[in-house]
């Protein structure tokens, strides 16, 4: 069965739980409940549908799990559909929150994240002056949930991107590196996709007049606009650093070959002096008096170390070597 949780509230206290039953979902003035489902299909939501008219285009949206980050009213309730989001290895898995909100109940729909909203229930079950605000202010706390889940993953690619630069001032990158470097900065621009629409869903949700929000809940949902657009901001400077590093790395690379070939030349130029003495004693003319000479053999290796010792001096004064 993919019903996580499901209980009924009166004035920010759980007073009962609500099978997905016709009697089970009957509610007394002044209650609420929220249904945490995961993964349904259309036989488990059914009960639903009948008993609080859900739109059939909401229910298909929720069923699909392929939806960007949106807000819908239908005849007097609202549709949200929300994309959770974590890092593993350097890949960004998604999953998928869908919210029904009406005037006396909220019901939840997960897919792919393995992350349950039982953590959240209790916090909110712990402060019951601010349950009692009823169904919108819950829609708040579980998209709050889902942007407050966006920061370990800025987090985590932060340090990832500090770390590659780092590698990247004290060796060549590898290519294993480097293509760890664009896979991250490729997830990032993905992760960008959601987080706009994220932005736009906590906007909507306090500026337009929707039904099921109540005015009094509605400046948190300017501060959940302002997490969403903190983190897109974020992950927008994090693809800029990503760039750098990898603009940095070429540089560098493009420095380093720089000094091995300043070094390969002067070296080659050291060892053209002997080469070049060596062959005109070896082009065996009659007529090189030299030949002859008691201590030509020494005064040439003499004359060989001189022009090269003068050559590594200056190589080494003006820093190739």
């Amino acid at each position: 069965m993919t019903v996580v949780a499901s209980y009924v509230y009166r004035d920010g206290a759980r007073v009962r739980e609500a099978p997905l039953t016709g009697e089970g979902l009957q509610l007394q003035p002044g209650e609420f409940v929220w249904v945490g489902l995961y993964e349904p299909d259309e036989a488990e939501m059914a009960a639903l549908v009948e008993r609080f008219r859900l739109h059939p285009l909401a229910v298909e949206d929720a069923l699909s799990a392929h939806q960007m980050p949106k807000v819908e009213a239908y005849d007097g309730e609202l549709f949200i559909a929300a994309r959770t989001a974590e890092l593993s290895d350097d890949r960004i898995i998604y999953g998928e929150t869908h919210v029904f909100v009406g005037p006396n109940h909220i019901i939840t729909v997960r897919h792919g994240s393995a992350k349950s909203h039982a953590p959240l229930r209790r916090q909110l079950e712990a402060s019951p002056r601010q349950l009692k605000h009823g169904p919108d202010f819950v829609l708040h706390a579980v998209l709050d949930f889902v942007v407050d889940g966006y920061l370990p993953i800025i987090d985590q690619a932060e340090d990832r991107a500090l770390e590659m630069e780092r590698e990247a001032l004290d060796a060549f990158l590898s290519r294993l590196q480097i293509k760890r470097l664009f896979r991250l900065r490729r997830q990032l621009l993905k992760f960008r996709r959601i987080l706009g629409p994220m932005e736009d869903v906590g906007s909507k949700l306090e500026t337009l007049d929707l039904p099921c929000i109540d005015p009094e809940v509605r400046p948190y949902f300017r501060d959940l606009a302002d997490h969403a657009r903190r983190v897109n901001h974020r992950a927008e400077g994090l693809g800029e650093a990503l760039g750098s590093v990898l603009e940095v790395a070429n540089l560098l690379e493009q420095q380093r070959q720089g000094v091995i070939t300043r070094k390969l030349a002067a070296w080659a130029a050291i060892l053209a002096a002997p080469t070049a003495i060596a062959g005109i004693y070896g082009m065996n003319f009659d007529n090189m008096p030299e030949l002859h000479w008691r201590y030509g053999y020494f005064i040439v290796l003499g004359m060989i170390g001189v022009v090269c010792t003068g050559l590594f001096i200056s190589f080494k004064r003006s820093k190739w070597l």
